[in-house]
């Protein structure tokens, strides 16, 4: 019997975050029967689409594959029309999700034709927007939520900021010389807005 081919993506949205409970999917996945071809592990924002290992991943699907995910918004934070145009990229080289909030009805769709083929990708369609826009709308929650605590953390005079992490910060501005802010986001394993912060903090010294 031949093993459904998945890759995994894993990603974490800050440089401090720990993508070991996200690695346990991919032995669940194993247990369930999969042939993991691919691993795609990096710390980066899901705001934005421009992920090396995303890309990455994108690249690397062959029709039939299945791409595994913790949460869709490990996939995607981005606002709906943006997130719809990244899963086409997938969908369109004949991959599909299996992903935790996502209803999969591909098999029942294959196994249809007619109206009731039309109606189930339909559905199909409506069930992943709304997945998508939860994970977006999520985001803007939390982002107003932490805005309103640093402004009254302000107020009352207790605001610090985040604690910097001064290590990585030294490997970014060690590594950014020899390599483009892609590679060296990579090798530092954070994201190229904080490679960008960083150097830009350096230039203006």
């Amino acid at each position: 019997m031949r093993h459904q081919i998945a890759r995994v993506y894993l990603r974490a949205s800050t440089d401090e975050q720990d993508l070991t409970r996200q690695h346990a999917i991919t032995e669940r996945a194993r247990a369930d029967g999969y042939y993991i071809a691919g691993v795609y592990a990096e710390h980066a924002s899901g705001t934005i689409a421009d992920r090396p290992e995303l890309k990455r991943l994108i690249q690397d699907i062959q029709p039939g594959d299945v791409i595994i995910a913790e949460k869709i918004d490990r996939i995607s934070r981005l606002p709906l029309p943006e997130a719809e145009a990244l899963i086409a990229q997938m969908t369109a080289k004949g991959a599909r999700l299996c992903v935790p909030g996502v209803v999969d009805l591909s098999d029942i769709t294959a196994a249809s034709d007619g109206m009731a083929k039309i109606v189930l990708e339909g559905v199909q369609a409506m069930l992943l927007r709304l997945a998508l826009q939860m994970a977006r709308d999520d985001y803007e929650t939390r982002r107003e939520r932490q805005k309103q605590g640093i402004a009254l953390a302000k107020i009352k005079g207790k605001y610090q900021g985040r604690t910097p992490d001064l290590k990585l910060h030294a490997k970014i501005k060690l590594l950014r010389p020899h390599h483009s802010i892609a590679k060296t986001a990579e090798l530092a394993g954070c994201s190229q807005a904080l490679v960008k912060r960083i150097m830009a903090k350096e230039k203006n010294r």
